[in-house]
C-alpha cells in the first residue's frame, strides 16, 4: 500500500522518527518555557545542559558501571545541581536588568561548557548502548517499531504532562506563578521566594538533562549535540508562545511530526520547515499559537 506514491512502511517510519524528534523538542522546549515563563530568563545554556545530561549518563556507565535506569535519576539530578549553581552564582544578579543580559550570560556559559567537553572528549562522539530491557523491536504488521524509540515517546509525554499538571493544577504551581508576579506579597505569607526561584531553574535544567539521557542511546554523545538542537527548540518555543507550557509541549510534538513528513515529501526542506512555520505564525500571531497577547 502506498501513500502519495510512497510505501506505507517508509511513510510510517518517517512519521515515527518525527514523533521521536518531537518528543525531544517537547521536553527541551518545556524546560525553556518553565524557566522563561516563571523567571523571565531566556536560557541559551539549555542546549549545553541537555548535552551534560547525556555525558553524565555516559560517564556513569563508562567509569562507574552505573546503567541506564539509575542514570535516568542521577544524571538529571546532577544537571539540576549545575543549574542551581548557575542560578545562585550568576542569574540572581540579573533579574532586575533587561532580559538580554540573561540571554548573553547563558549563551556565554553554553560556549564555555561546550568548549570544556570538546577539549576533554573531542567531537567524534561516544556510543551509549540501548538498555537490554528496551532492545529489539516489535512487529506491528505494517511496520517494525524499535522498542527504545517507543519508550522515548511515552516517557517524554509522561514527563511533559506531569510537569504541566504540577505547575498549572497544584498549590505548589500556584505559589511559583504568584512568586514571579509579586514576590514581596508571596514572601509576606512566609514563602521563601528566592528558594523557589532557585529550585525552579534547577528543575528546568534537570528536564534538559533528562532529555539528554533519553537521547544518549539514539545519537552519539558529543559536545555539539546541544548547540545543534537549541536553535530549533527556541523556534518551537516561539511558535508555541514564550512561557506557554502546554504550547511548548503540543508545538514540539507537532513540529517533530511535520519535520518527519517533510523528509518524506520534500527532503530538501526538512532542515528549514520549522523556521518557515515560525515565520508564518509570527506574521499572523506574534505572541505564538498559545501565547498571550501583550
Amino acid at each position: 500500500m502506498d501513500i502519495f506514491g510512497i510505501p506505507l512502511q517508509a511513510f510510517l517510519g518517517q512519521l515515527l522518527l518525527g514523533l521521536v524528534n518531537g518528543a525531544f523538542y517537547a521536553m527541551l522546549s518545556l524546560g525553556l518555557a518553565v524557566i522563561f515563563g516563571l523567571l523571565g530568563v531566556v536560557n541559551f545554556a539549555h542546549g549545553a545542559l541537555y548535552m551534560l545530561g547525556a555525558f553524565f549518563a555516559w560517564i556513569l556507565l563508562d567509569q562507574f558501571g552505573i546503567g541506564y535506569w539509575y542514570a535516568l535519576v542521577l544524571a538529571p539530578l546532577a544537571v539540576g545541581i549545575v543549574g542551581v549553581i548557575i542560578e545562585r552564582l550568576f542569574l540572581k544578579r540579573l533579574y532586575k536588568l533587561d532580559p538580554i543580559y540573561g540571554l548573553l550570560l547563558t549563551f556565554g556559559l553554553a560556549l564555555i561548557i561546550e568548549g570544556i567537553f570538546r577539549e576533554m572528549y573531542g567531537t567524534s562522539g561516544q556510543a551509549y548502548s540501548v538498555p537490554e530491557a528496551l532492545s529489539g523491536a516489535t512487529n506491528l504488521g505494517f511496520m517494525v517499531l524499535p522498542n527504545y524509540r517507543a519508550w522515548v515517546v511515552l516517557a517524554s509525554l509522561a514527563v511533559c504532562m506531569g510537569t504541566w499538571y504540577l505547575i498549572e493544577r497544584t498549590r505548589l504551581g500556584a505559589y511559583l506563578r504568584a512568586g514571579t508576579e509579586n514576590a514581596a506579597l508571596v514572601q509576606a505569607f512566609g514563602i521563601n521566594v528566592p528558594l523557589m526561584v532557585m529550585l525552579t531553574y534547577g528543575a528546568g535544567a534537570a528536564l534538559a538533562g533528562l532529555a539528554g539521557v533519553l537521547a544518549a542511546p539514539i545519537i552519539l554523545v558529543n559536545p555539539t549535540m546541544g548547540s545543534n538542537l537549541i536553535i530549533v527548540v527556541f523556534a518551537v518555543v516561539v511558535i508555541g508562545g514564550m512561557g506557554s507550557i502546554m504550547g511548548s509541549i503540543l508545538t514540539g510534538l507537532g513540529l517533530g511530526i511535520v519535520e518527519g513528513l517533510t523528509r518524506v515529501f520534500y527532503p530538501e526542506a526538512s532542515g528549514i520547515v520549522v523556521f518557515v512555520v515560525m515565520v508564518i505564525v509570527l506574521m499572523f500571531r506574534p505572541a505564538g499559537l498559545f501565547g498571550k497577547e501583550a
